[in-house]
């Protein structure tokens, strides 16, 4: 049972001996009714997938223009991807996030172990941004072994290191105001864990599909954009996805149109309705007496 010391002699990292990392939520058929429940209705209410390939030089300037000309706001914006070349710091005091992202909204933006410094310098020490953004919550995302295409490497990395950087780490802010004991239209608290680890069926991807879906789980909002601000190389291929913008010098498909996108919102709505079996299968917090 000492992991740590068959990773030593195996180079097999403790966290593939994980049990039910593929279905985490085996053995719970009230859970396993709600995630089903919880998909078919974000299917239900999602707009087309769209994808806007734009330069990182020209990032800025696109998404000024609509904010300004085209009138959009998007309530859940992710920032980010598992990829190491990214320039967190530089390009947030850059966008502007707080003109495209409503109130109330929410941010998640992915780092490695190495950057995340970069993001506590942003939102603690920089006072334009701590006092738009709070941070709420922070998620894990593990890859399972150094074959993943997920893995963190770093030019710091050496094979003389004692301890590895494993993790990614993705910091959910805030803006507005958003309580989880009465605003369940907006939000739905303690449906997925704060922990993902990478398992066989993970398609590879600038971010895995299901933590798209700890997002869309989470917020009931149907306006999503995702902002990859860098390339990610030829072996990280950018998906499109049902219900999200994707902003990316990368990404596969360039079919955005603000127009259009309005019409799609029109379609399915701003927020995906409230659902009365979900209701009273998701978890909740407990009651103050």
């Amino acid at each position: 049972n000492d992991y740590s010391n068959n990773y030593i002699h195996s180079d097999k990292l403790p966290i593939k001996y994980i049990r039910n990392v593929e279905n985490t939520i085996e053995g719970y058929p009230k859970l396993q009714r709600l995630f089903k429940l919880k998909e078919q209705q974000i299917g239900q209410y999602a707009t087309k997938p769209y994808g806007c390939r734009v330069e990182p030089n020209k990032m800025v300037e696109t998404l000024n223009n609509w904010i300004y000309r085209d009138k959009l706001v998007f309530d859940v914006i992710m920032i980010g991807a598992l990829t190491e070349n990214q320039f967190i710091y530089p390009l947030l005091t850059q966008l502007p996030i707080d003109k495209l992202c409503s109130k109330p909204g929410f941010l998640f933006i992915w780092a490695s172990t190495q950057k995340i410094t970069e993001l506590t310098n942003l939102l603690i020490k920089n006072k334009d941004w701590n006092k738009k953004f709070r941070r709420s919550e922070e998620l894990i995302f593990v890859p399972i072994d150094k074959d993943s295409p997920y893995y963190p490497y770093s030019e710091s990395d050496s094979d003389e290191n004692f301890l590895e950087n494993l993790q990614w780490h993705c910091w959910m802010c805030i803006t507005g105001t958003v309580r989880r004991s009465i605003d369940n239209h907006l939000i739905h608290c303690n449906i997925n864990t704060d922990l993902n680890i990478e398992n066989d069926k993970t398609i590879n991807n600038a971010v895995p599909q299901h933590l798209y879906q700890v997002a869309e789980n989470f917020s009931s909002s149907t306006r999503r954009l995702h902002i990859v601000p860098s390339r990610v190389g030829l072996n990280t291929p950018i998906r499109l996805r049902s219900g999200w913008v994707i902003l990316s010098p990368d990404v596969l498909l360039d079919n955005f149109d603000p127009n259009s996108y309005k019409q799609e919102l029109y379609r399915v709505g701003s927020n995906v309705p409230i659902d009365n079996e979900i209701e009273q299968l998701r978890p909740k917090s407990p009651v103050q007496k």
